[in-house]
């Protein structure tokens, strides 16, 4: 007896499945030399997806081939048995088809922006020349540096696929402007939508100024927009038209012309919605499992309102880490899965070495809130690694001391020495000295209000710290290990789990465009096993995993 004889259950529900193929009278037909018979065998010509599998029982023993061909008999059946037949399963059957023709793409699959560049120019040009979609993220980055990136990634992806961040800048709508000044100046043609309180004549412009019809007369979308949410009410105002009232504002301004407002009447705002789910950086620290299906109940709730000629595809992010959590979202209903905390772990991505190193070596308990530096007055908060920084801590410190107290010159002088000493490493108004000269450059007017507000003088303070923490971890600044922001989800951990045994447990070995190639793979190979359990097939644990090689 071969150890797969555990793979088929001899209960009566097997039993009566293998009758069924009997009464179809389908028969294998091919060479024996072929079939598997043994454990490393078996999980081989499983993971042969290109071909089909052929499950088959000869004198009582289980084995699997990718070989031979079915056929109707005679009704006479020999001694091997065919017991389940799947076809071949490609990877590009993953998720929604549209997904990848509409971007050009062979994955349902992209990674997801994160801010200061760390989601790289590297990062992003690899897999775009493995036809991924990745987005650059051009959060925090001064327009010159966005400007730069643009350059270097449309020369090295002349035809694409690549996507470009706009991150909301409620606080700063001059930045979130001149971003989409850029992606229009240089035709960038996909933007993924992030943090978005509410829409802005921002992110209606850079949509309206690539509406026109072709040459069949039908509505062409030039300016593609993915939108990431968290809420229904922030999915709501993605998946409807534009506002009449902005769409107006802008061809008052001579921005649209009017033909483009009517027909931004007539198309929802995103073409994509990005549901996040408990996600690094910015998040809700929603449930997938229960945010995804209610927007999916949103979207088509609002498709049979206004019929679009092309339904808004629903993607998942947010926990994606794995084979398993990939399928688990596409398995929902997901047009497409995004990554994220998993890439800054990777050798192309923009942050420090000590950061990844730190990244690698995290479990799923190693994250905690913690206040943004973009929307600190508003008390916003991020997910962040614990784990090796002392930044979350000293974050949540200065927040609370921003509640409590109305300018720097009310808080005790015993808080004020330890900010001093261990937080900023320098006196406060060498500190505002600095912040000043840069907000001079950045934002005239936000200096302004500060000089006759001393509490937002005392929050702007406060954000030098959480601003320039991301980018320590970033560059690796010495000295300031245990000051380093590192925005990071539970992901991670999940990601670190499943690779531990692996080539991709060490960071120097992670490449973004292997461990695309991995999830989706092995996503792909657990849909197979998930086909044969529905079908009768009994596998052994063992079997079902899928790891690195």
């Amino acid at each position: 007896m071969s150890i797969l004889n555990t793979i088929i259950s001899k209960n009566q529900n097997n039993l009566k499945f293998s009758e069924f193929f009997h009464k179809q009278n389908q028969v294998w037909q091919g060479s024996l030399d072929s079939v598997a018979f043994d454990q490393e065998g078996i999980k081989n010509k499983l993971l042969n997806l290109d071909k089909p599998c052929y499950i088959i029982r000869l004198d009582n023993e289980i084995g699997v081939t990718n070989e031979g061909y079915l056929y109707h008999s005679n009704g006479q059946t020999g001694k091997v048995e065919m017991l389940i037949a799947i076809p071949p399963l490609a990877i590009q059957q993953l998720g929604d088809r549209n997904f990848l023709d509409f971007y050009n793409v062979k994955y349902a699959y992209m990674t997801g922006a994160m801010a200061h560049g760390i989601a790289s120019e590297e990062l992003v040009i690899a897999l775009g020349k493995e036809r991924i979609l990745s987005s650059f993220g051009a959060g925090g980055l001064s327009p010159s540096r966005v400007e730069e990136a643009i350059k270097r990634i449309q020369q090295a992806l002349p035809e694409g696929p690549y996507v470009f961040n706009l991150l909301h800048s409620p606080s700063e709508p001059a930045i979130e402007r001149s971003a989409v000044d850029l992606y229009l100046k240089y035709q960038v043609r996909t933007i993924e939508a992030s943090a978005f309180l509410d829409l802005t004549d921002n992110i209606v412009y850079y949509r309206a100024a690539g509406l026109n019809l072709n040459a069949a007369n039908q509505i062409e979308i030039k300016n593609k927009v993915i939108a990431k949410i968290s809420r229904r009410e922030d999915a709501n105002k993605f998946l409807q038209p534009a506002p009449i009232k902005i769409l107006k504002q802008l061809v008052e301004q001579g921005l649209i012309s009017e033909f483009q407002a009517k027909l931004a009447e007539q198309v929802p705002m995103a073409d994509d919605i990005t549901v996040e789910a408990d996600s690094g950086g910015h998040t809700d620290n929603r449930s997938l499992v229960c945010l995804l299906p209610s927007i999916l109940e949103l979207r088509d709730e609002i498709q049979n309102k206004y019929c679009y000629e092309k339904p808004v595809r629903v993607g998942a992010a947010g926990g994606i880490a794995t084979p398993q959590s990939a399928l688990a979202a596409l398995m929902m209903g997901a047009s497409y899965v995004v990554t994220g905390s998993i890439n800054q772990s990777c050798v192309e991505a923009g942050t420090s070495q000590h950061t990844k190193q730190l990244l690698a070596q995290a479990e799923m308990t190693d994250v905690m809130m913690a206040p943004a530096a973009d929307m600190f007055e508003m008390g916003v908060k991020l997910q962040v690694l614990k784990r090796g920084t002392f930044f979350p801590l000293r974050a949540q410190k200065l927040l609370d001391l921003y509640k409590r107290y109305n300018s720097i010159e009310d808080i005790p002088a015993e808080e004020k020495d330890k900010l001093e000493k261990q937080f900023f490493r320098n006196n406060l108004e060498v500190i505002w000295k600095e912040t000043a000269a840069y907000l001079s450059q950045r934002n005239p007017d936000k200096l302004i209000k500060a000089a006759n507000n001393p509490k937002l003088k005392m929050a702007l303070i406060f954000r030098w710290y959480l601003g320039l923490s991301s980018r320590w971890s970033n560059s690796g600044e010495k000295g300031r290990e245990i000051d380093y922001q590192i925005w990071c989800g539970p992901a991670m951990g999940s990601f670190n789990d499943w690779v531990k045994a692996t080539y991709l447990a060490e960071p120097n070995n992670r490449k973004v465009v292997d461990v695309a190639n991995h999830i989706m793979r092995g996503t792909a190979f657990l849909f197979r096993m998930q086909s044969l359990q529905i079908q009768g097939l009994q596998i052994p644990a063992n079997y079902i995993q899928y790891q690195p090689k």
